[in-house]
């Protein structure tokens, strides 16, 4: 098994430094004319960038102190979405590069003007004036041309994505009528907030950021599903301070992520109680019109703290309407088995960075928004934050507010 991962980790490092050297190639190498400053310079960051980005995931994972990971995270975990949408575009202008070519080579060539008699200065006849440089090839123009688009694309994807981030998740609201809900509890307003991911790049701002959005809204309950941190409560417990803030009619509750597994649940779990929320380890709690109920990530079947619906809702009242918090969408057709009328969910990230909405579309049976399976219907959050690279592209981070309405209004 050892031998088995070492060799796909050879494989992927090797396959990203075969990568970068097409991109050095393309972006530094036939853009420059010799071994000068420019040169030196585009192959430094063409090395750092992906030393960087391994080492960013290798500390986090690794449980590094948290000043190294915060050092190497930013710088790394961006050039980890510079380098997807750079080879993106660099797929794109090979493409394009022989037409730049061939459209170059057809341009009349400018006339040299006749050259004026060679003036000397007096007194330094030995000494002519020197004459112009001569132009840069076609072929060098068409790569500096290529290659600027081609970086100018990246940078401004990046950084439009990283923006769209940091400024913070906007607001969705989403009616779901439930046949069961009683005609007391239309109009019940729950915000959902997934997948905040409070770690070494998105901290104690970020998460002041989102309690303050969710506190605008006014809801009747707040549901986090899931993926609230990468990291250590030693670490990132003052970042998750500000969740004690949230305010709620009926409260605010908690199911772990995947995320959480990798960061200490069971400390998280005691963690998130002392800020008042109130976590739902496979349990249910009765609110005045509807029971709530949640469910361990699927992750924990690894420590014995996997989910549990039979826990979760047995012995409840058949008559009354159930939301499930459950942070994986697959989680689903166990809802349906048990007679759920509504799971919320998160996990997706919505893709986060397309084309990540292909795989991740793929590998869950809803990617965002609304659906429905039998009588049970899941709602999936995009989520707040974003792991890896604080950058979405194509999946804009949100909190939805799920307003819930009676068959019986």
């Amino acid at each position: 098994m050892v031998v088995v991962v070492l060799l796909a980790a050879v494989t992927v490092l090797a396959a990203l430094a075969a990568l970068h050297w097409w991109a050095w190639r393309r972006l530094v190498h036939d853009t420059t004319t010799g071994p000068g400053l420019a040169r030196r310079a585009g192959t430094v960051v063409f090395t750092a960038g992906p030393v960087l980005m391994v080492g960013a995931l290798v500390a986090e994972r690794a449980g590094a102190p948290f000043w190294l990971q915060r050092a190497v995270g930013w710088p790394g975990f961006l050039w980890m979405a510079f380098s997807l949408y750079l080879l993106l575009a660099l797929v794109v202008g090979e493409g394009g590069r022989p037409v730049a070519v061939r459209s170059a080579a057809r341009r009349k060539p400018v006339e040299p003007t006749a050259a004026e008699p060679e003036q000397l200065v007096p007194g330094l006849e030995d000494h002519p004036k020197p004459s112009p440089s001569p132009p840069p090839s076609r072929r060098l123009f068409v790569s500096r041309a290529v290659g600027g688009a081609m970086a100018a694309t990246a940078v401004g994807t990046v950084g439009y994505g990283t923006y769209g981030v940091l400024r913070g998740p906007r607001v969705k609201r989403v009616t779901v009528p439930l046949a069961r809900l009683p005609r007391a509890a239309h109009g019940f307003r729950i915000a959902v907030v997934s997948d905040i991911h409070l770690g070494p790049v998105l901290g104690r701002g970020f998460c002041e950021t989102v309690v303050d959005t969710i506190n605008a809204t006014q809801p009747d309950l707040i549901a986090v599903v899931g993926d609230l941190v990468d990291g250590s409560v030693k670490d990132l417990g003052p970042a998750a301070a500000p969740l004690a803030r949230l305010k709620a009619r009926n409260g605010s509750f908690f199911v772990t992520g995947n995320h959480e597994y990798f960061s200490g649940a069971e400390q998280w779990v005691a963690e998130v109680r002392t800020l008042g929320l109130h976590p739902l380890e496979n349990a249910r709690t009765e609110l005045p019109y509807f029971d709530l109920a949640g469910v361990n990530d699927v992750e924990g079947e690894g420590e014995g703290h996997g989910p549990d619906f039979d826990k979760a809702l047995g012995d409840r009242d058949p008559s009354r309407a159930v939301v499930m918090l459950a942070h994986q969408p697959v989680q689903i057709h166990e809802s349906v088995r048990h007679g759920v009328d509504l799971q919320l969910s998160g996990h997706t990230h919505g893709g986060q960075l397309w084309p990540g909405n292909f795989v991740a579309a793929a590998t869950n049976p809803t990617l965002a928004g609304l659906d429905r399976y039998g009588d049970t219907q899941l709602y999936v959050s995009r989520g707040a934050g974003a792991w890896g690279p604080p950058t979405r592209v194509g999946a804009p981070s949100d909190i939805t507010v799920v307003e819930l309405a009676s068959g019986q209004a």
